[in-house]
């Protein structure tokens, strides 16, 4: 008992320390953050993103204003000019018509973009709404409606604008037809499998337990939630339909003469593009760094809305 009670008493204040709470896991210690501004941070972290992002924007302002800034117009022969190079006067230099590049080149640009954000919208709005409906009903229907895509996605685009032009005249307009012939599957098998890992949630659950119908669970809880995905195959799209009006143009079934497009400026400087370089290169860079520039900031895009990758 002595022995005990002399321990006792060496026990003192010094020997005693605070410890530190940690609070309880469920605590949120930072501020929290939307999942936009998240994606935004990311990708403004991401150079190659960021400089693909501005040459996007430099592009579409030069399609816009280049053509109305040039002192000379896309469509004007000038026999006295023909073939000249780069100067002060003829910014691009002139073709073998003697008309104006630079203006002609950012008219092609121009019409490059409306075929790539047109195909681009055709695609969202069908591949959306027939994924969609894919995804959320399933069953027979599922299967029946992905048959028929899988066996429209197998006809080649290039048939499709031959065929079409049996029917029509070659132009900007056809190109964007035969381009919304089949290049909406792709992205409605992207939002096909993102509702059906989405359907099964609690929210969508609680929907249809409040009396929701399903075009109401659809389009305002489920096809929100599929944005980063949609965005990115936009964002991959629009260079895979700038090449094909450009590829098309090359063959000659694309955009006719007068009017200018990327691809027909080089099937035009083919034969002499050892002796006049300039009237195949400018075209040639400007069509290789738009996609270029496009697929970069497409790969951001997706690097930023991977869960994955997030910190």
């Amino acid at each position: 008992m002595m022995s005990e009670r002399s321990n006792t008493k060496e026990l003192t204040k010094e020997l005693f320390r605070k410890l530190t709470v940690r609070p309880p896991a469920d605590v949120v210690l930072g501020e929290s953050v939307p999942i936009w501004r998240d994606v935004w941070r990311r990708l403004r972290s991401n150079r190659a993103a960021m400089a693909g992002l501005v040459f996007m924007i430099i592009v579409v302002v030069m399609a816009i204003i280049g053509p109305m800034i040039s002192p000379h117009d896309y469509w004007t022969n000038s026999l006295e000019h023909t073939n000249e190079p780069p100067s002060g006067e003829y910014w691009f230099g002139t073709d073998d018509l003697g008309r104006d590049m630079f203006s002609r080149v950012w008219m092609g640009a121009r019409i490059s973009l409306i075929v790539g954000l047109a195909a681009a919208a055709l695609d969202l709005i069908l591949g959306v709404i027939y994924g969609g409906i894919m995804g959320y009903v399933g069953g027979r229907t599922d299967e029946v409606m992905n048959k028929a895509s899988e066996i429209l996605y197998a006809i080649p685009y290039l048939l499709v604008v031959i065929l079409l032009l049996v029917v029509m005249e070659p132009s900007m307009w056809t190109i964007i037809l035969a381009l919304a012939v089949t290049g909406w599957i792709n992205m409605s098998w992207i939002v096909r499998g993102q509702i059906m890992q989405l359907k099964n949630q609690e929210y969508v659950l609680a929907a249809r337990s409040m009396g929701a119908g399903g075009s109401r669970i659809l389009f305002r809880h489920l096809i929100p939630n599929t944005l980063g995905p949609i965005i990115v195959t936009i964002t991959l799209t629009v260079p895979s339909a700038i090449f094909a009006e450009a590829f098309l143009s090359f063959l000659g079934l694309g955009v006719q003469s007068p009017a200018a497009s990327l691809g027909t400026m080089i099937n035009d400087a083919l034969d002499s593009w050892t002796i006049f370089p300039w009237q195949m290169m400018f075209p040639a860079v400007l069509i290789s760094l738009t996609m270029l520039a496009f697929n970069v900031f497409g790969d951001g895009l997706r690097d930023a809305f991977d869960p994955k990758t997030r910190k």
